[in-house]
């Protein structure tokens, strides 16, 4: 595995590159495996529930990324690239979810 930037500006989950903007929820950096595993299958019971169809595609890329880190960059650009109010829809759900106690 090569490094070339800032480490400021994305960092190595597995051998794959995450933005710092993008370093939440599953695709955090700091977190363990058993939780990354619960954490994408909560994001991808939500993406089918909230989106059907329109999230098949990233829906597969998260449950790859249950078993391959390398994964984990094209699902977090994939959640990226759908419709806006989509995305506010996965995100809202996530985040109800995970929100402190």
């Amino acid at each position: 595995m090569v490094w070339w930037g800032s480490p400021h500006l994305a960092v190595w989950v597995g051998e794959a590159m995450i933005a710092p903007a993008d370093r939440w929820g599953p695709f955090a950096d700091s977190i363990e495996p058993g939780e990354r595993l619960a954490r994408l299958r909560t994001l991808r019971a939500i993406t089918h529930l909230q989106l059907g169809r329109r999230g098949e595609h990233l829906a597969s890329l998260l449950r790859r990324a249950e078993a391959d880190p390398d994964a984990l960059a094209p699902a977090v650009s994939a959640l990226n690239r759908l419709a806006a109010l989509d995305r506010r829809h996965v995100l809202a759900s996530f985040a109800s979810l995970h929100r402190p106690a």
